[in-house]
């Protein structure tokens, strides 16, 4: 019997990867990324950051063939393609469907005074009541940073997609978007429930240059012949799901009710949160955007809490505190330390302006130290907790916007192998932790097989599933916990207060 196949897509700043899953086993039969080296991000000024759309595409097709190498798999033998994709970029093309330029990717800040101007204009009721973020450095602003600074450029697109657009664009030739992806642009009206006309009159955008929009889940189109040709894809195989990398892990983790959580720890962190009404953070300390199963009918927001200073405090504490040990032996080191790290805190804020602190740029601090009864079993311990305090600043914002934080899912990798780091963060906020093995782009293939009708909904999706590990809080050592947490927050207040006098 020929085995089914679901192929998942998942566009990244440093690699496109692939990935088939069996449909009657539910388990990945496959995976490759390309390039094996990361990919060139182009830097021609400070703080800028582009790539070619078209090396999107030819890494895409790169790592399908050595999947379809892999399995022996035939074009026809895929009945549904998924695709994540890195968020908040821009893609301008022409009549053709031919990049105007290359794309202005997340990480590029160039456009950050244009959103800053359009929030001043609209006004903060405006922009958080009604897209629940400010302008800032999103596509939308980066697109007015082309108008502005580019003008024969922008008198020649024709559409502006995603960086999953894009390469949903090349398989079935077809501009088209989401609603989710309109709002990770910050183009939506949540209140309206359509495209922002007051943000594209302050921009200066035309309403016909925004794709047509298709559903999340749902056919947005086929594989064309010359698709197909290129790929070794049978033309006419159907597009059925598309979103951005945080709210696709998400997805990958089963993470679609209110009150859900799920959770990164590697180089920076990243908790995004499912939202069950229209809601914001005044101060803008989180972002807010249509989760992957928002409707105009059926509200199912994103919180995203992004901060910087996570996995890159534990790499430095190991680089020059304890380059003799492996990360579990660390780990390990970590624990005879006790709760609270015996008063030693850590404030991991030192990897750049953080948007939870209102984009200040505190640095990072080492407060308590004895030397007379300190050792790096303290000082490991106080970073590892201290990286779970600021997940859990994080979270008492999302809870003031009435999120009810009950479980946390998340990858079995990076700061999550660490137990002492998982037990913290559990204990601390009263959340229980899954830890699963998944992936984005195996995720996005699923996600495919819900739009395409192979899988009825999620759940059976997921089935399969697997859990690692569960994570309860320790209920006996709350009151310890939280004496280090608020003893930690206390630090932080210090040093913002300090700061701002």
């Amino acid at each position: 019997m020929t085995r089914q196949y679901l192929l998942g897509f998942d566009v990244g700043s440093s690699s496109v990867k692939a990935s088939l899953v069996d449909i009657d086993s539910g388990q990945c039969a496959a995976s490759a990324f390309y390039p094996e080296t990361e990919a060139p991000i182009k830097a021609v000024k400070s703080g800028w950051a582009e790539q070619d759309p078209n090396m999107w595409w030819e890494n895409a097709k790169r790592a399908l063939a050595t999947i379809m190498g892999q399995t022996a798999c035939k074009g026809s033998d895929i009945r549904a393609i998924g695709i994540s994709y890195q968020m908040h970029g821009l893609v301008c093309v022409d009549r053709n469907l031919n990049p105007l330029r290359d794309s202005i990717i997340w990480c590029d800040s160039r456009a950050i005074r244009y959103g800053e101007q359009a929030f001043d204009r609209l006004g903060a009721d405006y922009c958080l009541s009604h897209l629940l973020n400010s302008p800032g450095n999103f596509t939308a602003a980066k697109l007015a940073w082309v108008r502005s600074n580019e003008p024969q450029c922008f008198e020649r697109i024709y559409k502006i997609l995603l960086p999953g657009d894009y390469l949903a664009m090349r398989l079935s030739g077809e501009p088209c978007t989401t609603i989710s992806g309109l709002s990770e642009g910050i183009f939506w009206d949540f209140k309206e429930r359509k495209v922002s006309q007051p943000l594209l009159d302050e921009f200066g955008i035309s309403q016909s240059l925004i794709p047509h929009v298709v559903p999340t889940f749902g056919i947005q189109g086929r594989v064309t012949a010359q698709a197909a040709a290129e790929t070794g894809l049978a033309e006419g195989t159907p597009i059925a799901y598309r979103a951005g990398d945080q709210p696709n892990n998400a997805l990958s983790l089963n993470v679609l009710n209110p009150g859900e959580i799920a959770a990164t720890a590697g180089t920076s962190g990243v908790v995004y949160g499912v939202l069950g009404k229209v809601d914001y953070d005044p101060k803008s300390r989180v972002g807010t955007f249509a989760h992957v199963n928002y409707t105009p009918s059926t509200t199912r927001l994103g919180v995203l809490l992004c901060v910087n200073g996570t996995g890159c405090l534990n790499s430095w504490i190991h680089r020059n505190m304890a380059p003799d040990l492996t990360y579990p032996e660390m780990n390990q080191l970590a624990s005879m330390a006790p709760i609270g790290s015996d008063g030693v805190t850590i404030i991991p804020f030192g990897n750049g302006a953080e948007r939870v602190l209102e984009n200040q740029e505190t640095g990072c601090d080492i407060q308590g130290i004895n030397f007379n009864k300190h050792n790096r079993s303290h000082i490991i311990r106080a970073a590892q907790e201290g990286i779970v305090f600021s997940f859990c600043y994080g979270m008492e914002i999302m809870r003031g916007m009435g999120m009810n934080i009950k479980k946390i899912n998340a990858g079995n990798a990076n700061m999550f192998l660490s137990p002492l780091f998982r037990q913290t963060l559990a204990s601390t906020t009263g959340a229980t932790i899954n830890l699963y093995q998944t992936d984005g782009s195996v995720g996005a293939a699923k996600g495919a097989g819900m739009g395409c009708g192979i899988y009825k909904d999620s759940n059976e999706a997921f089935a399969t599933l697997k859990k690692l590990h569960v994570v309860e809080p320790e209920a006996t050592k709350e009151s310890l916990y939280q004496e280090a947490y608020g003893r930690w927050k206390e630090a932080l207040d210090n040093k913002l207060n300090n700061k701002l006098s």
